[in-house]
């Protein structure tokens, strides 16, 4: 390991997720600069000279030649005539045919036909083979963005700013109240726990951070479906059952996801020993667990509700809610410090978890009330 205070120990780690950051940003900036070259799959497309095929051909060496290249030609009519009559004239064509029916040349035509037609086919299916490219794929070529239009007020487009004036305060304050409660709680760790605590909240956090994800995708999703159904200007019956029944579906889909985490997290005195060998240190973490449980039984319902008030517009709600969350839940976090110091309650990362956890059972049923109080209003609002 490296003893350079710079690039050593965590120092280290947080330089590479600044690297990784950076790269992330290059390679995006760079799918979204340049234009995909369009053209056929080369490695699916087949190489086949198509020039030695023809529709009636026969095999000669190794290519394939067109039998209206030879001099000698056929009156089909009269070969016709010839095979299936009783003249003379055709009885020793007749027998070369019934020779020829029980010969092996027979199925070598037929084969030979059939992987003709084959490669015919497949010739007029290249053309579909065009690669297609993603729509965001050269989105910014051609001139359109350069890095002074980032530094250059004149280039903003101002109807569209207006559109987006809204959403940023709740935003803002939605990102800012939700980090909040993560960093009061790791300074209360970092300065009230003792070691192993400490290291015991270090682990379980980050297990934290690797399950959260899953369901953070269900507030977008929301705010995607919500918004083509509520924009709808008739307020019709069907508008309002429509929107009881989608935003139902996501808080089924939350529920859901609600009890895959929990079974996840059920899971954790199992890896624990891959992130530490400390008996004690395991101990803290299995202590930890019921509250991180009932974080995550919610937060599949939390962020359901979040993404359908927001899908519903319903920003000055969203916003003051984070508000308050942003001064509550760190002062309660710093309570929790004042009273471990003083010696007047024994705090460990079990007490920190079971506070953070009955944070985000109170905020996900105040969502839904505030959804159950909005579908009143929605029904209330029907035309008769």
């Amino acid at each position: 390991p490296n003893s350079n205070p710079w690039v050593g120990g965590a120092a280290g780690a947080a330089w590479a997720t600044v690297f990784s950051q950076y790269g992330a940003l290059i390679m995006f900036w760079r799918w979204m600069t340049t234009r995909p070259k369009v053209g056929v799959d080369k490695g699916k497309g087949l190489k086949l000279n198509w020039s030695k095929f023809t529709k009636f051909g026969g095999k000669k060496g190794d290519s394939i030649i067109n039998e209206e290249d030879e001099t000698k030609r056929v009156d089909v009519t009269q070969g016709i005539m010839e095979l299936t009559g009783t003249s003379a004239e055709g009885k020793s064509r007749r027998k070369q045919f019934r020779a020829f029916l029980g010969s092996k040349n027979l199925l070598k035509g037929i084969r030979l036909q059939s992987s003709y037609e084959s490669l015919h086919s497949a010739k007029e299916e290249q053309p579909a083979r065009v690669k297609s490219s993603p729509k965001t794929r050269g989105f910014l070529a051609d001139g359109k963005l350069t890095f002074r239009d980032y530094l250059s007020v004149s280039k903003i487009d101002v109807p569209t700013a207006k559109e987006f004036a809204p959403f940023v305060i709740p935003v803002t304050t939605t990102s800012i109240g939700r980090i909040s409660g993560y960093i009061a709680m790791s300074h209360v760790a970092s300065s009230t726990l003792g070691t192993f605590d400490m290291a015991a909240h270090q682990i379980i956090f980050s297990i934290f951070c690797c399950l959260t994800p899953i369901v953070d995708a269900l507030s977008q999703v929301a705010q995607s479906f919500v918004p083509s159904i509520h924009g709808i200007k008739a307020k019709s019956e069907a508008r309002a059952n429509a929107l009881r029944k989608t935003i139902n579906n996501f808080r089924k889909v939350g529920a859901c996801f609600g009890v895959l985490l929990v079974s996840l997290v059920s899971m954790i005195p199992l890896i624990s020993r891959y992130f530490t060998s400390d008996p004690l240190v395991m101990q803290k973490v299995n202590g930890a667990i019921p509250g991180v449980a009932l974080f995550l039984i919610v937060n599949g319902l939390m962020c359901a509700g979040e993404g359908s008030l927001l899908g519903q517009k319903d920003l000055v709600f969203l916003r003051n809610s984070y508000a308050l969350f942003f001064f509550t839940v760190p002062a309660y976090m710093l309570r929790l410090k004042y009273r471990a110091l003083a010696g007047l309650q024994t705090v460990g990362i079990g007490t920190m978890w079971a506070a953070f956890s009955s944070y985000n059972l109170i905020r996900t049923t105040i969502f839904h009330i505030r959804l159950a109080q909005l579908q009143r209003r929605t029904n209330s609002q029907v035309e008769k």
